[in-house]
């Protein structure tokens, strides 16, 4: 992985996460691929497959009373090939979820294809404190 690609995949990785935060429904559709099979795993919700219905169920975050304020830590990034995974913690008020993020590459960037939240405990504090990386 060079230092370039890793750079732009954590980029896209905070894009998400921007969109998120931002209650930002334009950006997180501009973050989804619109060519691979679109699939999004969110806390407590049954899968949620399409590209269309992916982008439904994040306009119902946005939309509803307590959209939740997120904070992505720890990001670590991977690649192989024209995938990009990102594996990082979320936290949400008091509470953490582990995440898993699926990019494809696309050009000279990364398009999200799949994302999947979790609980998780707090994270230790040498966790919030590495470097962000998979070996």
């Amino acid at each position: 992985m060079t230092e370039r690609d890793r750079a732009a995949l954590l980029f896209a990785n905070d894009t998400f996460y921007r969109a998120f935060a931002d209650r930002d429904y334009t950006l997180m559709t501009a973050i989804w691929t619109e060519h691979e099979p679109v699939t999004c795993l969110h806390p407590g919700w049954p899968p949620v497959e399409g590209r269309d219905a992916v982008l439904q169920s994040w306009h119902a975050i946005f939309s509803g009373p307590a959209s939740p304020d997120i904070k992505c830590i720890a990001p670590r990034p991977g690649i192989q090939g024209d995938t990009g995974l990102v594996i990082c913690y979320e936290q949400i008020g008091k509470d953490f979820l582990l995440a898993t993020n699926i990019f494809t590459r696309v050009n000279e960037g990364w398009l999200l294809f799949h994302h999947q939240s979790s609980p998780a405990p707090e994270p230790d504090e040498d966790i919030r404190g590495a470097a962000p990386r998979i070996n």
